[in-house]
């Protein structure tokens, strides 16, 4: 991501990522749509998480992809792994990616989110609910 330069410019890029992140329009059949989550705690953010939630807006954008919906989350306890990106596919549960940036966004993109295909970087679960 380049610097800003501009108050123009911090604007149009304040628009671009509001426009993306509206969570009004979607948030009525959010079960329906992927939901990307980048870990947004001290560790991620010092990792790169900004950069990684940017970048895949950018490329769902680009790639005319709207059943997307984009959040940030607080810390989800994998300080080792971040950035990390939980990733819900419609009727499916959620996935964790760690260490994700780099050409690692694409990929999880193109194989994961598009065609529900598995890459190498999950986290497992290690942990049971209360009512497992």
């Amino acid at each position: 991501m380049s610097k800003i330069q501009s108050l123009d410019a911090l604007r149009k890029l304040q628009k671009e990522l509001t426009s993306a992140t509206d969570l009004r329009e979607k948030g009525q059949n959010i079960e329906r749509l992927v939901q990307v989550k980048v870990s947004m705690s001290t560790c991620g953010i010092a990792s790169g998480a900004r950069e990684t939630l940017a970048e895949f807006m950018r490329l769902a954008k680009e790639r005319g992809l709207t059943e997307i919906v984009f959040t940030q989350t607080g810390c989800m306890g994998y300080c080792h792994s971040e950035p990390t990106v939980e990733i819900t596919r419609p009727g499916e549960e959620p996935i964790v990616y760690g260490n994700v940036k780099g050409d690692r966004i694409r990929e999880i993109l193109d194989s994961y989110i598009l065609r529900g295909e598995m890459v190498d970087g999950i986290i497992p679960t290690a942990y049971r609910t209360i009512h497992e």
